[in-house]
């Protein structure tokens, strides 16, 4: 079908006729068929599964019509996952045989070997310390979504002397059945080995152990081993725009733990459905459509904090950096084939919410999908790769996929299949992204209104702190104020040059568009600069990953502070430690794990060297140790009066640090503002 689309309307009628979604999920099961561990499946960052999905995957792009197909190489370091049985015999001397999941560590038994079995509680300090775990295989409950990462009780263990972890979901993830087992990124060092059991398996093993006096004797037949400095491909295809320099960027990911379904398959299927209903529909862009199938994920650099979205921060970042400042948005897509809400969330850079609230209401029903509509949410967050793509300086969305309950019992196990798939939604997903990139190819310049971070900024400043230790806040209010005025003016005019765009290429009046589009392609430039900016200057992290303003962080240290402060003087030390202490940075993991343990994955953020810490480098504005005053306050919590002196004055020399902190971290927000305010006001002219 060659004929000439003249109006959007038309583009999105002819688009939405070519929607297969019989072919999207048939690759999404395609893909299955690449695995590192038989029983189990995995396809995990720079195995030979992914690389076999890969070159499929880069035949299939070929195979549906796109051009200028190519695997973009990149180092990572790679895990392969071949098997992991768990073999005993049980008090009435029957043979049983358990079918364990990994982490990405390297523990390789060369054959059956036999292994003492103990169980460790959650496995922390305190658990570990009365129980010889030398050379043994360690049994620990762990509940990942509320406590602590695998990495902790794996590396407490493995200091104590132990072989192996052994982790059991407790609450958390893999909720969905006691057969459940889940794997999840390391987040720590190759040597410290985990693995991953199911609830009913471990229930056997504990029953087993309680009626001997915690030791058993296993048979162990293991092989998971991780190497450095290897090699991984991303798969780039495109459909040629009549700008080669202008680009919209769509991306999934296709590593994956267990067959992984959801978690990418069907996005990364989604995705070859959406190209390939643009190109039976004949749409000829007016810039060039890049979609790119990305590995490396889930995990792909070991030992560092930041050890996933590795495949697109090397995408955009080292193999194509000069993509920041010609792709004018990215559409990533996560787990799209299931229902996880009655309403539908597109999460989006904080640039992105008013133009996405407009096109939303735009996206027609499907039966069965959404009866709530589309909400729209900012900012994006790290659990995906649209935040490596992001602060590269393109402009990025997902759709959501943290709603719902198919995060909490699902994700990350075997239950990740198509027994969950829901095609309303999946179709849903494929007219509404579809329709949405053929609006971006009608924007003539990227359509950013940066009124929304900088309104978020001015929310989430707690002006009284602020003040009471000597921050401008009015300083930075003023700026912001001044920032927010010119960007609510630079949006309206960047509306109105859009709408007239897309108008002149409705009416296929093409001289009048490249017209328009020449005459502002300084002004898209401008804007794309503008977002870079922002995102280096105001897009930071907490100890626990999540995505807050530079100011937030000694703001949100300072609050817990006042209030440990408070219980300390009214003499209560039990309340000083959970809710306030704990709460500062990364000081929960001091109550639970010993110092060695806590430094460890405290200095391996503080101290690596940017290229291992990637889209984490540069956004932890540095930590408050307060691991000693924890200790000293356990120690007195159960004196009757116990002299408090010290830990006061700590905790007064703490506040003192995040003060001073936030005093220069607004003088450096007001100062980003400012020269933000400036761009903007350049983009007027």
């Amino acid at each position: 079908m060659n004929h000439c689309i003249e109006t959007l309307a038309q583009a999105q009628s002819s688009f939405l006729e070519q929607v297969d979604i019989n072919y999207s999920y048939t690759l999404a099961k395609k893909m299955e068929q690449f695995k590192s561990n038989q029983a189990l499946g995995y396809r995990t960052a720079g195995s030979e599964a992914e690389f076999l999905t890969g070159e499929m995957l880069y035949h299939e792009m070929q195979k549906i019509g796109l051009q200028e197909v190519t695997k973009d190489g990149f180092t990572l370091d790679s895990w392969e996952f071949e098997k992991a049985k768990l073999s005993f015999t049980d008090n009435s001397g029957l043979s049983r045989c358990f079918e364990l999941g990994g982490y990405q560590t390297n523990f390789d038994t060369q054959g059956e070997q036999q292994f003492t079995l103990v169980y460790a509680g959650r496995g922390t300090y305190c658990d570990l310390a009365p129980l010889d775990v030398r050379g043994k295989l360690v049994l620990i409950d762990i509940n990942q979504r509320d406590e602590w990462w695998i990495n902790y009780p794996a590396y407490q263990a493995y200091l104590r002397g132990a072989a192996a972890v052994i982790a059991v979901q407790d609450e958390g993830y893999a909720q969905v059945d006691s057969t459940a087992l889940n794997s999840q990124d390391i987040c720590g060092p190759a040597n410290a080995a985990a693995f991953s059991m199911s609830k009913a398996d471990a229930a056997v093993l504990k029953n087993l152990l309680a009626t001997n006096n915690n030791c058993i004797t296993v048979k162990f037949d293991a092989k998971s081993k991780v190497k450095l400095n290897q090699k991984s491909y991303n798969i780039v295809g495109k459909i040629i725009g009549k700008d080669p320099d202008s680009m919209i960027l769509m991306s999934a990911h296709y590593d994956s733990y267990f067959a992984g379904f959801q978690d990418d398959n069907a996005a990364v299927a989604l995705m070859m459905g959406i190209a390939k209903a643009l190109l039976g529909s004949g749409y000829q862009p007016e810039k060039t459509l890049v979609f790119c199938a990305m590995a490396a994920e889930e995990w792909g650099v070991s030992n560092t904090r930041y050890d996933w979205s590795v495949g697109a921060y090397n995408q955009v970042f080292r193999i194509h950096p000069e993509w920041a400042g010609k792709v004018i948005a990215n559409i990533n897509f996560e787990l799209p084939a299931c229902a996880h809400d009655s309403q539908d969330v597109i999460r989006c850079v904080y640039e992105l919410e008013t133009y996405l609230t407009e096109f939303a209401k735009t996206v027609p029903r499907v039966e069965g999908a959404y009866p709530d509509g589309i909400c729209i949410a900012s900012p994006v967050l790290t659990w995906s790769d649209d935040f490596s793509i992001a602060i590269s300086g393109i402009p990025s969305l997902v759709n959501d996929f943290a709603a719902g309950g198919f995060m909490q019992t699902h994700y990350h196990s075997q239950f990740d299949n198509d027994e969950a798939y829901d095609e309303p939604s999946y179709h849903f997903h494929h007219n509404l992204y579809g329709m949405l990139m053929l609006c971006y190819d009608r924007c003539a310049v990227a359509p950013l209104d940066f009124s929304v971070q900088l309104t978020a900024l001015r929310n989430s400043m707690d002006t009284a702190q602020m003040n009471g230790c000597g921050a401008a806040s009015e300083g930075l209010t003023r700026a912001l104020d001044n920032a927010i005025t010119h960007a609510q003016a630079v949006y309206k005019i960047v509306g109105h040059i859009n709408s007239e765009y897309s108008h002149a290429l409705d009416q296929g009046d093409q001289t009048a568009a490249k017209a328009l589009y020449e005459r502002y392609r300084p002004l898209n430039t401008a804007l794309l600069k503008a977002f870079k900016f922002a995102e280096d200057a105001f897009v930071r992290l907490t100890w626990h990953d999540e995505p807050i303003f530079p100011h937030q962080h000694p703001q949100n240290n300072l609050a817990c502070i006042a209030g440990a402060l408070n219980a300390l003087l009214s003499g209560n030390l039990t309340r000083t430690l959970d809710p306030f202490i704990g709460e500062i940075d990364n000081n929960w993991y001091a109550f639970h794990f010993e110092n060695a343990v806590f430094r460890y994955f405290s200095d391996y953020v503080l101290h690596q060297p940017a290229h291992r810490l990637m889209w984490g480098a540069g956004r932890v504005l540095g930590q408050e140790d307060l691991s000693d005053i924890i200790l000293s306050l356990n120690a007195k919590i159960l004196q009757p009066n116990p002299k408090l002196e010290n830990e006061i004055a700590r905790l007064n020399a703490a506040r003192q640090n995040q003060q001073k902190l936030l005093v220069r971290t607004v003088v450096e927000e007001t100062e980003a503002v400012n020269k933000l305010a400036h761009l903007l006001k350049s983009c007027i002219k």
